[in-house]
Formats: C-alpha cells, sequence, structure tokens
C-alpha cells in the first residue's frame, strides 16, 4: 500500500489547533504564507496544510482562567470574541483556500473545491461566564465544539488538573444547563481537560456523543490529564471518541518532571485577575520560565503512535482519531514537528498493517460522524 497516495486519498482532519490565539492572535502574522517553526514557533499555515494534506482542522479560542467575578466574566467574553473577529476576518481574506465548515457536507464541499475546512471550537468555557445562553452567540460565530475546562476549575466543570483539587465533583448545575443547550444546537461536547467524573456526568447527560479533542491514555502515560482504559470504554459505549494528542508531557511518563504542575501554579497565581494587556505579558513571561525552568520530556514520534494504537486496541478505531495540540504545546519533536508532517502518522500506521478502513476512520470519519449526532441529539 502506499501511504502517500492514501494520505491524500483519505479525508484528514485534526480535532484540536491552538492557531486563533497563537499565530492569528500576532498583528501582521500571514496564515497565506509558509512560516518556520524555528523562527515563530509556529506549527501550523496554508502551506503547510497543503504539504501535510490536511483537509481540516479544528482552530479553537482558548482564554486563560482569571477571575470569576462579573467582571472577569465580562471581560474575558469580550476578549474572546474579539479572537473570533480576528479568526473570521483571516478566514475571509483567504477564501480561495479555506473556508469556514458548521456541518460535515460543508467539510465535503470545502475539499471539492479545493479548499481546507476549518471549524471553530471553544477551550474553556470560562468564556461563557455564567451564562448558558452565551453558548447560542457561539454557535452563530460558528462554534461547533465546546470544551468545557482547561487547567483550573471554573463554574462549568472540574478540571483534571487542578492543584486544589474537585469543586463541583463532575458538571456543576450551570454546566449541566451548558450541556442541554449544547445538545439543543447540535454543538459537540469536549471532556478534554476535564475530570474523569466530568467525562462520567457528560456521559449521562447528553443526549450525543462525546469527544476528548485532544487527550492521551493512561495506561501508556499515567498523566491526570489521560484517559483510563475504563473511561475509554464507556465512551466508546456511547459512541464518543478520543482524539491522540501530541503534547510531550502527556506522552511518556517523566517522574520529577514539575511542568505541567508548574503551569497550574502560575494560573493559580492569576486567579483573581481580570483580564489586559498587562496580565497577558505576565503569564507570557511566567511560562517562559517555566519552559525554561521544566522543559518538556523527551519523547520519540513513536511515543505519540504507541497511544493511537494503545486506544486503538481497547476500543477499536471506531472511536480514535487526532487532535495534535498544534500552536498549543503538541509536537515540537522529530517526526511531528508541525502539520506538514502530518502524513508521517498515516506512514507510520500503515508500516504497523493498518489498512485503509481503520485509517478513514481516525482521520475523519470518526470525527464528522460525532458533528452528524451532535446536530440529531
Amino acid at each position: 500500500m502506499n501511504a502517500d497516495a492514501l494520505h491524500e486519498r483519505l479525508f484528514t482532519i485534526d480535532t484540536h489547533s491552538d492557531t486563533p490565539t497563537a499565530g492569528f492572535a500576532s498583528d501582521g502574522w500571514d496564515f497565506s504564507a509558509l512560516h518556520d517553526p524555528a523562527v515563530d514557533r509556529s506549527q501550523i499555515d496554508l502551506p503547510r496544510m497543503r504539504a501535510g494534506g490536511v483537509d481540516a482542522m479544528v482552530f479553537a479560542v482558548y482564554v486563560p482562567q482569571l477571575a470569576r467575578t462579573p467582571a472577569g466574566h465580562a471581560a474575558i467574553h469580550e476578549h474572546a470574541l474579539r479572537h473570533f473577529d480576528r479568526t473570521h476576518a483571516i478566514l475571509g481574506r483567504n477564501q480561495t483556500e479555506c473556508g469556514l465548515a458548521l456541518t460535515a457536507e460543508d467539510a465535503f464541499r470545502l475539499k471539492g473545491e479545493g479548499k481546507r475546512a476549518i471549524f471553530l471550537s471553544i477551550e474553556n468555557s470560562y468564556s461563557l461566564g455564567r451564562e448558558p445562553g452565551n453558548v447560542e452567540k457561539f454557535f452563530k460565530l460558528g462554534v461547533r465544539m465546546l470544551g468545557l475546562t482547561h487547567m483550573l476549575n471554573n463554574d462549568l466543570a472540574d478540571s483534571s488538573t487542578d492543584p486544589r483539587g474537585a469543586e463541583w465533583g463532575g458538571l456543576s448545575p450551570i454546566g449541566r444547563e451548558v450541556v442541554a443547550e449544547c445538545n439543543r444546537l447540535g454543538i459537540v461536547l469536549d471532556a478534554s481537560h476535564a475530570s474523569d467524573d466530568v467525562l462520567r456526568d457528560l456521559l449521562v447527560h447528553s443526549r450525543a456523543p462525546v469527544m476528548l479533542s485532544h487527550s492521551d491514555c493512561r495506561a501508556v502515560c499515567d498523566h491526570p490529564r489521560n484517559v483510563g482504559d475504563e473511561l475509554l470504554l464507556a465512551l466508546a459505549a456511547k459512541g464518543g471518541v478520543i482524539q491522540i494528542n501530541a503534547l510531550p508531557a502527556s506522552l511518556v511518563n517523566a517522574p520529577g518532571n514539575r511542568r505541567t504542575a508548574a503551569t497550574a501554579e502560575i494560573l493559580l497565581r492569576y486567579k483573581d485577575a481580570v483580564i489586559s494587556p498587562e496580565i497577558l505579558a505576565a503569564e507570557d513571561r511566567d511560562y517562559h520560565q517555566v519552559a525554561v525552568e521544566h522543559p518538556n520530556p523527551v519523547v520519540a514520534f513513536a511515543d505519540f503512535i504507541a497511544h493511537i494504537e494503545h486506544a486503538a486496541k481497547i476500543i477499536g478505531p471506531a472511536h480514535v482519531g487526532i487532535g495534535c495540540d498544534l500552536d498549543g504545546g503538541g509536537g515540537h519533536f522529530d517526526g511531528l514537528r508541525d502539520v506538514a508532517d502530518f502524513p508521517n502518522i498515516t506512514r507510520a500506521l500503515v508500516a504497523r498493517g493498518w489498512g485503509e478502513d481503520a485509517l478513514a476512520k481516525i482521520w475523519g470519519e470518526n470525527t464528522l460522524r460525532l458533528c452528524r449526532a451532535a446536530r440529531c441529539a
């Protein structure tokens, strides 16, 4: 089997990238130009999407976790809206090469037109404040996937990495309202970053299958963000999908590595702040210091493939996908430096005996099935 020809033939989608709050957030950054990750650490642009044979990506608007007060919620909500405005403007300027996808059918249409399909999502529903009605506002802006948490608990749900432990024991009452609103509108619910109890609650309360847009397997790497086999089986039993992450800290066991814990400590340092350019700059300086003091563990491309194969062994290829967290910390290792390297995934799996049917599932069919299921819930 010719792996490169197969990769071009398949419909390929990655379900989590932070490009709207990475490259797009920089004035003058050109999505249509080829960038060098060694220069600006950017991992995604249109030339590299073409080079990597990538048909679609889910671009997440991430917001940091700050003050859970009326002022804090109002400021972060406006911050998220500005990122959506900028993202729409950039897609509009590049409409001959890409387009916004609202449905699975849109994605196939755009591929047929020779364009890249861009879905939009939210990472950290702190940007909703305490208003479930804001889900519809974001839906009208094109959001079709919603991630409940990031690294700290918020007013909707518990995070898997909050040093203070659980606050709600799963979903909060507002969180359950948000789940119902997502089901009503047809938004895929994303449990990456959320605690195990949140995932369990989602599997009970959501009428539609649930996605983990960028997560790994706890049996391979015992990281709090990763998911154990028992929960993987429960996810699959409800039709859900885990999209395998390329974040180095969640790929390999690295005793003594404090990168995740140190990052959470930074977030706690600013938990009572209201977002401002000064606060964002201070956080960035602190994150840089963490990166220096707590470098990523050394990983190999085979470590990433091991998580794909473990998930497929436990729950089958019909419940596994790709969500590398590029532009948000994922990749940056040999074999997966940026989106142009995505054919390496297909090559590696073909070399391990994967056939076209299984590869078609993990590269796109499973994700688009959840998009359709969310609309029908």
